[in-house]
C-alpha cells in the first residue's frame, strides 16, 4: 500500500502535529515525530494541541545527548565528574540548547538528582554550543553526539556522561546514567508514531503491529545503528507512559526556570 510522506517542519514540529490531530481519525493519517514537540515545547510556548489530542502508536529508538569536558579537566570518568561537581557547587558552566531545550532539561534532571549545581548558558544549537565550548566560553559541552564527536576524535574534548540510562557504542568513554544510579533521570532524543485521539483501538493495534515489525527488522536496525542511534522499539502503552513521564518531569523543571 502506498504511503504519502508530508513533511511539516515549521514551528519546531508543532505545525505538523497540529495538522495531524485535526485529520480524520480513520487510521490513515499518522505523525512521525520526535519527543521535543510532545513533551517540552508545550510547556514553554502556547502549543495548538494538548496531550489529549493525540495517542501514541509506537516508538523506534533514541539518540543520547552527552556532557563533555576539555581534556585537562580533573575527572576522567562519570563518577569522578559528578563527585567533583557536587564538591564545587556553582563553579562551572555548561552550554546547552536554551531554557526550553531538551538538552537543558536533561542536564537539569541529572544535576538535581545528583545534587550538583552548574550554570546553564544557552546557545542556538549544538554546533554553536560546541564552538563556544572549544573557545573556552563555557566549561562543558551539552548537546548531541554528532556535533562534538569530531572534536573528541581530535583530542579536543572528552565526553563522560550520556543522558541515556545505558551506554552508547558511539561514545565508549562516556557512561550512561545507570552506572551512576541515576537511570530514573534518563532524557533522550527519541522518535515515534502518534495518531489522532479519535482513532479506534483496533486501528491503533494494527498500526502498532505493522510499525513494530518494521522497526524490529534487521535492515532498519542496521540503518539506525549506522546513523548513531540506538534501536529500541516500544509499543503504544510503553510509548504513552514515556510521554507522560517526560511531561511530568519537565513540568517540574520548567516551573523553576
Amino acid at each position: 500500500q502506498r504511503v504519502i510522506v508530508n513533511n511539516r517542519p515549521r514551528e519546531g514540529g508543532m505545525s505538523g502535529i497540529h495538522e495531524m490531530t485535526r485529520a480524520q481519525p480513520d487510521g490513515y493519517t499518522v505523525g512521525f515525530v520526535w519527543n521535543s514537540p510532545l513533551t517540552v515545547t508545550p510547556l514553554t510556548v502556547r502549543a495548538p494541541y494538548e496531550k489529549r489530542d493525540y495517542r501514541a502508536v509506537m516508538s523506534i529508538g533514541f539518540s543520547s545527548y552527552v556532557l563533555c569536558a576539555r581534556p585537562d579537566f580533573p575527572a576522567d570518568d562519570a563518577t569522578a565528574l559528578i563527585e567533583h561537581l557536587v564538591a564545587n557547587p556553582g563553579l562551572y558552566s555548561y552550554g546547552n540548547d536554551g531554557a526550553g531545550g531538551t538538552m537543558r532539561l536533561a542536564a537539569e534532571r541529572i544535576f538535581r538528582s545528583a545534587g550538583a549545581e552548574l550554570r546553564g548558558v544557552p546557545f542556538s544549537g549544538a554546533t554553536e554550543t560546541a564552538r563556544n565550548f572549544l573557545a573556552g566560553q563555557v566549561d562543558f559541552y551539552g548537546g548531541s553526539l554528532a556535533a562534538i564527536l569530531p572534536h573528541v576524535e581530535s583530542g579536543q574534548a572528552k565526553c563522560l556522561i550520556l543522558t541515556s540510562a545505558d551506554d552508547n557504542p558511539a561514545m565508549p568513554a562516556a557512561s550512561g546514567l545507570r552506572a551512576l544510579g541515576l537511570e530514573h533521570a534518563e532524557t533522550v532524543l527519541w522518535w515515534g508514531m502518534i495518531a489522532p485521539a479519535g482513532v479506534p483501538d483496533d486501528d491503533v493495534a494494527r498500526l502498532e503491529a505493522a510499525f513494530l515489525a518494521a522497526a524490529e527488522s534487521e535492515p532498519f536496525i542496521a540503518d539506525m545503528i549506522r546513523r548513531g542511534a540506538v534501536p529500541r522499539a516500544r509499543g503504544a502503552i510503553e510509548t504513552d507512559a514515556m510521554i507522560e513521564s517526560e511531561i511530568a518531569a519537565f513540568r517540574e523543571i520548567v516551573a523553576t526556570q
